[in-house]
């Protein structure tokens, strides 16, 4: 039998009193949830297990642009590699991150069930997929193989881990963070990029700026599943010390609806918005339990019509009943109005510090200039090292007879070396490179290509050294990067933020909420809507420009002389309207949405080249990524007004404009198109007039606009062939002229003449058309038609996004064999790909 250890001999017994026992071990573990568990860091706004999900994928190659993999997949690496928890913690924290009502801009994407705002559960990990979403691929892990962060060995030191991710954006502050550690919780909301990275850009600028400038750049919180704020002096006091309750709200309009028992109408709440976090299920749930209970009274129904494209709950109230009353019960007694306690604490070197809104912008400067030193150090080591071998390569060709001799009368390699390191004075890295090098190198081809690898390395490395050396240059780099990024994820805001007295956000004035007896003021980048206060329309002026964005000024204001900003953003468009209007806007992907002229933010000194059009379009829109075709206020009289539709491929349809009233914010499909088709043009037109279409390759087809060549379709009509498209061709014009006037057709090259209507043929819809250009160049096609109108403007616009106005006038007259003049010199590869009519 063994012998048994004696271990309470003298000597082995360390005596410990029990409370200082208790109090370490208390500490340790208090320690290792702080920091290993519980809080995000600072940098890149993670907790442990959410960076090691997304960097266990990156290793996986799991990018936005490769299939999606099996959750179950990546949950197994995880845990296997860097995480020895339970699978279940794992997989929630990786739902977690899919979901876009719980992330304003979600770190993955899914394939599959990953819950509902209803609470319902995800499906099981081995039934749904996931891959990076392009904004972590992009912003979180291109840099991470380039040494810029620090690794340390995972829990059994088989693997190395990343101790932070490389972050490019602050997304500590983009989608929030929540988490309970020992004796400290952070709740951190959710914030608009476009805000977040304008306020990065304004304290590398001005690192003294001040908080009331700040705040007006960074207005407040942005939630995913939008809501409104009311008031804002918890938004002020979380930004200023840390920690503050905003009062958050459901948006809800009272409608009259279709009633259930009978055909009679109804008056009706319905929300379409709740606040964040808010389950709309168990919502439901509580409010009929208030009615059954007798403590909320006036409801006569209540049913959830939400479907894919949004939430819409209808709370139908009883005759006679106070709809402004039953709604102040609600924002009472049920969580369509909450409170959001933020704590904005995050870990700092390590430990746990509460942070003002501007301290949380500047550590993340601070990580990001550090990361961006050691990324540049590292190139300019690759650079440098790289620029030594090619110096070896070029002195070995430079003297390649006596390279030759050397390795003729070496014994072997060793002896080859020696003799090239001193007879060439090389390096030891030097001669490698030289015995390594194929044969292929001495031709005159490889030996002009070291030569020009050579002047590449100089370049880059003198640009890193300037970017290391001077810290403006660097900062340069930071904000250019910044504004990339922006350009690429930014959308609208959807959390509006509406500030009211205090009455009014408790709850307890005498004429309820939202517009009745309240202030609102419209916070910058935030649309404020007050549906019940009686403002009468103001007249204002839309100037639109062909880059996208939208300007709102009153029409007392002069008109701007120079149409454009300093980067070269033409306005194309001017529209005298008024406020109480609707703008429509047309879609590529066939679609068209409304856009009340209210709510287009007023142009400011700040913002001189106003709001980006798309988004203040719905989220479907914006997450369609479909580029604007058209815009237009409708004309009051719409009896015998129509619309023609023209896609890529030569798809045209005929609608009325009648079919365009009464649109909901989801907007309506106008035309059904193709999977590869999309709408390239539309043109206003009546019956009688004559419409001309050009293609690409140069033929023009003119035809009469009636019921036989072009009958009017309904909105889910995908429409008739107009031009019959060769391959590799495609519409680039549509226009509706008399036969007294001119078109101007230009091409990719820089060529244009203008064009009389009479000198084409009347056609019908569907012939091939005639050819109407003769190309100088082969390689050169049609960009575009327009009418050529008396002294009038165009704007041509070049892949390299230069934009040059031409004047009508200017361009000489041809026939339809004639070949045109240049008008525009291009530089190489420069090509135009739009022309643009002035209005």
């Amino acid at each position: 039998m063994a012998k048994q250890l004696n271990l309470l001999c003298e000597g082995q017994v360390i005596t410990t009193a029990l409370h200082t026992e208790m109090q370490r071990s208390y500490l340790e573990y208090a320690m290792s949830v702080i920091v290993g568990r519980a809080l995000p860091d600072v940098r890149d706004g993670l907790k442990p297990v959410h960076r090691r999900i997304l960097y266990a994928m990156h290793e996986l190659g799991l990018t936005p642009d490769r299939p999606y993999r099996k959750c179950a997949r990546v949950v197994g690496d995880v845990l296997g590699k860097y995480h020895p928890h339970g699978d279940q913690a794992v997989y929630d924290a990786l739902v977690r991150l899919v979901q876009e009502f719980s992330s304003r801009y979600p770190l993955l994407a899914g394939h599959g069930n990953f819950g509902s705002v209803d609470n319902d559960p995800p499906a099981a990990m081995r039934y749904t997929e996931t891959r990076l979403a392009s904004i972590s691929h992009e912003g979180m892990l291109t840099e991470i193989g380039e040494e810029t962060v620090d690794f340390i060995g995972n829990f059994d030191n088989s693997q190395q881990e990343p101790t932070v991710l490389p972050a490019q954006l602050p997304f500590l502050l983009l989608n929030g963070s929540s988490g309970i550690a020992v004796g400290m919780a952070t709740n951190i909301p959710p914030h608009n990029i476009g805000e977040v990275v304008d306020g990065l850009i304004a304290l590398i600028d001005n690192p003294d700026l001040a908080d009331e400038k700040l705040f007006e750049i960074i207005p407040g919180p942005d939630f995913p599943t939008g809501g409104e704020i009311v008031g804002n002096s918890g938004i002020k006091e979380a930004y200023t010390t840390g920690k503050g309750s905003i009062v958050l709200r459901g948006v809800a309009q009272i409608e009259e609806v279709a009633g259930t028992r009978g055909s009679k109408r109804r008056t009706a709440i319905v929300v379409t918005e709740l606040p964040y976090q808010v389950n709309k299920a168990g919502w439901i749930e509580k409010v009929a339990d208030l009615v059954n209970q007798g403590r909320l009274q006036g409801i006569a129904d209540l049913r959830d019509e939400s479907d894919r494209q949004g939430m819409r709950v209808v709370i139908e109230l009883k005759r006679d009943t106070n709809p402004q009353e039953v709604l102040q019960n609600l924002y009472h007694q049920t969580a369509l109005q909450s409170n959001f306690g933020a704590i904005l604490l995050a870990l700092v070197d390590g430990q746990p510090r509460q942070l003002s809104l501007r301290q949380l912008l500047q550590e993340f400067l601070s990580f990001r200039e550090q990361t961006l030193n050691r990324r540049y150090s590292h190139e300019l080591d690759k650079a440098q090292s790289r620029l030594d071998l090619v110096e070896g390569l070029l002195k070995a060709l430079s003297h390649v007879d006596e390279v030759v001799e050397i390795l003729r009368g070496a014994a072997d390699g060793t002896t080859a070396k020696i003799s090239l390191q001193n007879r060439l004075d090389l390096s030891e890295v030097q001669a490698d490179a030289i015995l390594a090098m194929p044969l292929r190198r001495l031709t005159n081809l490889e030996q002009q290509n070291l030569h020009k690898e050579y002047e590449q390395l100089n370049e880059q490395i003198q640009l890193l050294r300037r970017l290391l050396d001077d810290r403006k240059e660097l900062l340069k780099s930071l904000k250019k990067d910044l504004r990339s990024l922006k350009r690429k994820y930014s959308d609208s805001r959807r959390t509006k933020i509406v500030v009211m007295n205090e009455e009014e956000v408790t709850g307890q004035g005498d004429k309820g909420t939202r517009g009745q007896g309240g202030k609102h003021t419209e916070s910058p980048k935030s649309k404020i809507e007050n549906p019940t206060l009686d403002v009468p329309p103001e007249e204002v002026v839309l100037e639109f420009s062909h880059r996208g964005y939208v300007r709102r000024q009153p029409s007392s204001r002069k008109a701007r002389t120079d149409n454009g900003t300093s980067d070269n953003d033409t306005v194309i468009q001017t529209v005298l309207t008024d406020t109480a209007k609707e703008l429509l806007v047309l879609t590529s992907g066939g679609k068209v949405y409304p856009v009340n002229v209210a709510d287009i933010p007023p142009t400011s000194g700040r913002s001189p080249r106003g709001t980006p059009l798309i988004t203040l379009l719905s989220s479907s829109a914006q997450g369609a990524q479909e580029g604007v075709i058209n815009r237009f206020v409708l004309p009051e009289h719409l009896e015998n007004a129509e619309i023609v539709l023209l896609t890529k491929q030569g798809r045209i349809k005929r609608l009325s404009l009648t079919e365009l009233t009464n649109l909901t914010r989801r907007g309506i499909t106008i035309l059904k198109l193709k999977d590869d088709d999309e709408l390239s043009f539309t043109q206003f037109t009546t019956a009688g007039e004559h419409l001309v279409l050009a293609s690409s390759g140069g033929r023009v087809l003119k035809f009469e606009v009636n019921d036989h060549q072009l009958p009017v379709m309904g909105r889910t009509a995908m429409g008739l062939q107009a031009l019959r498209v060769r391959q590799q061709e495609e519409m680039v014009g549509c226009v509706t002229s008399s036969t007294k006037e001119n078109l101007l057709l230009v091409t990719q090259l820089g060529y244009a003449k203008r064009l009389p209507v009479s000198a084409l043929r009347v056609a019908n819809r569907g012939d091939i058309g005639t050819q109407t250009f003769k190309f100088t160049n082969k390689t050169d096609i049609l960009a575009g038609m327009v009418r050529a109108i008396a002294n009038t403007e165009v704007a041509l616009v070049t892949n390299h996004q230069r934009v040059v106005r031409l004047s009508v006038e200017t361009v000489s007259s041809f026939g339809k064999d004639g070949t045109g003049e240049s008008v525009l010199q291009l530089n190489r590869e420069e090509k135009i790909i739009s022309v643009v009519q002035l209005q």
